[in-house]
């Protein structure tokens, strides 16, 4: 009697805590990100530094910077035999640069439109793809050269972040084998934001404060640093 009342107890518990397990977990069919609208943009041309990189950029200002790059040619870190390397960054993007890249998704009808002229014997720039995906539509167009002024700013503005970016990561790569170099890096840096070149410096803003801070690098690279840092947003001069 006592196995059999046992027994009864336990299929009692197993019936009533079955369905709540089943409730409480998440579907992963819906993320927590599902319902942030998001745009894409990536590149394509072989023969570059980085020859393949993509953007994903959230309504939130969260995103991703992923890709490949071809190793240095010179240096204590080169190698010929080394493949291209993968990178994956996650970025947080001003609010200002977020609501205009999404501005110009909505005045381009979340890309349903066509980006790519129609002029011949164009020079390859590289084969670009921008991607809309929200619960207001989705769409993408793909193109080389474009006609379109609001295509080509949402270009420049993904073409500005990855550079910065990418000079982040060679700032990285300098500290770490050749401090010297940091010299004629830091200052090239420092052109292209001035040109309005490379954009938001935040994105980087460890690798600025990691030069700043290092009493072994020379006194100019740390002012540059500094100044750098300076220009951003919410973020303190090197302490």
């Amino acid at each position: 009697m006592r196995l059999a009342r046992l027994s009864s107890i336990a299929l009692v518990l197993v019936a009533s805590f079955a369905p709540l397990r089943a409730q409480d977990s998440p579907s992963p069919a819906q993320p927590a990100s599902s319902s942030l609208a998001q745009v894409s943009f990536s590149f394509d041309r072989k023969g570059l530094p980085v020859p393949t990189y993509r953007f994903i950029v959230n309504r939130d200002t969260t995103g991703a910077y992923q890709g490949q790059e071809i190793p240095p040619s010179s240096g204590p870190a080169a190698s010929a035999e080394l493949p291209p390397q993968s990178f994956h960054s996650p970025i947080t993007l001003s609010p200002a640069t977020t609501a205009r890249i999404f501005s110009l998704a909505r005045q381009l009808k979340l890309f349903n439109i066509p980006c790519a002229s129609k002029a011949k014997n164009i020079a390859d720039t590289g084969t670009k793809t921008l991607t809309y995906r929200g619960s207001d539509g989705s769409g993408s167009c793909t193109y080389n050269y474009t006609e379109s002024k609001d295509v080509q700013a949402l270009t420049d503005i993904f073409e500005g972040i990855a550079e910065t970016m990418d000079e982040g990561r060679e700032l990285d790569r300098l500290h770490r084998y050749d401090r010297l170099g940091l010299d004629a890096a830091m200052t090239f840096l420092a052109q292209e934001v001035s040109a309005g070149h490379a954009l938001e410096l935040q994105t980087i803003a460890p690798t600025l404060h990691s030069i700043a801070d290092d009493p072994d690098v020379m006194e100019r690279v740390r002012t540059r640093a500094g100044a750098l840092l300076a220009q951003i947003p919410d973020v303190d001069s090197p302490r």
